[in-house]
């Protein structure tokens, strides 16, 4: 094992924990960035075109010690495309194609980054944040 943890402490873990811990990831959200500019780059659609900048410094904020922050801003514009997505229907052949495919995993990021920046926004604590950012550790 590369951790010291034994087998019982990792099975104890919660969903909420791994939820958590993706909700502080500055990764998801440059992922979900990358995504969204692949499918609307070409041709450009300048609405969907207005979330990468903004993951981008929700990241951005992560790597800056703002993770509960950077959390709820990922969260709240990953609902945002979701929502957004959602009402552009495809037909069921589309679906299979590479298009299709790289929409449903954008779709399905935008989803479990909904689920773990909530998480995190709503159960972190912001005082143990402020003390590690103003002791300088990340």
């Amino acid at each position: 094992m590369p951790d010291n943890q034994s087998v019982e402490d990792q099975a104890k873990q919660s969903i909420f924990h791994y939820a958590s811990k993706w909700g502080e990831s500055p990764l998801p959200a440059t992922l979900l960035a990358t995504l969204i500019t692949a499918q609307h780059m070409r041709p450009p659609q300048f609405v969907p075109l207005i979330f990468p900048p903004v993951l981008l410094f929700s990241s951005y904020l992560n790597i800056n010690s703002y993770k509960i922050d950077s959390a709820g801003v990922t969260a709240a514009w990953s609902m945002l495309y979701l929502v957004l997505a959602r009402r552009r229907k495809q037909p069921f052949v589309k679906k299979w194609g590479t298009r299709g495919i790289i929409r449903g995993a954008t779709m399905g990021l935008c989803v479990a980054n909904l689920v773990g920046g909530s998480i995190t926004y709503a159960l972190g604590r912001r005082r143990m944040e402020e003390e590690k950012r103003a002791a300088g550790e990340t």
